[in-house]
């Protein structure tokens, strides 16, 4: 357990955060669009810094945890993808599944970066953890995430109720995985 390794795509390069990501992750978590299917409000500098913050510790608590995506040519950050496990109180539960989550900038949505991010990600966690079942929740209406999920091998397998909301939960991996209806 550790710091988050560094992984390269063709365009991007998933690393650890760094405190110079503050602005970046400010800006788009403080963007009401990036952040309506998230709770649907934008957050304060002070809770972006949080998340930021718990992006990075969770490496060394679970061995995995959220990167920083910043194009590969240089720039800041455009995003953040990753793995947790948030103990949410969720039903049906997905305590103790590495749960992938992702979230761009607006000014890099609609470019494929989610999907190549995931992708890499994905990868690494399939060798370190030996292919694990893996959850992901997503809002009903982020149709833009569900195909990120879908062209990356996640099914949707119910619906889930989290903080009294209806949500999807899509899962990949080891499990057997059937589409609801």
């Amino acid at each position: 357990m550790g710091e988050a390794p560094v992984l390269q795509t063709e365009r991007l390069i998933l690393r650890p955060f760094q405190t110079g990501d503050a602005d970046a992750q400010a800006s788009m978590m403080g963007d009401p669009e990036v952040m309506r299917h998230l709770g649907g409000q934008p957050v304060s500098r002070e809770e972006a810094w949080r998340k930021l913050l718990c992006g990075h510790a969770l490496w060394s608590l679970l061995g995995f945890g959220y990167w920083a995506v910043a194009p590969r040519d240089g720039g800041a950050m455009i995003g953040q993808i990753g793995f947790a496990d948030f103990q949410r109180d969720m039903k049906p539960s997905i305590s103790g599944l590495p749960e992938m989550g992702w979230l761009f900038a607006r000014a890099a949505a609609g470019q494929g970066f989610a999907t190549e991010a995931a992708v890499a990600g994905l990868a690494w966690i399939d060798e370190a953890l030996g292919a694990p079942e893996i959850a992901a929740i997503i809002d009903k209406e982020n149709a833009a995430s569900i195909r990120v999920a879908q062209k990356t091998g996640f099914a949707r397998r119910e619906c889930a109720l989290y903080r009294g909301e209806p949500i999807f939960l899509f899962k990949r991996g080891n499990a057997k995985v059937q589409e609801a209806s």
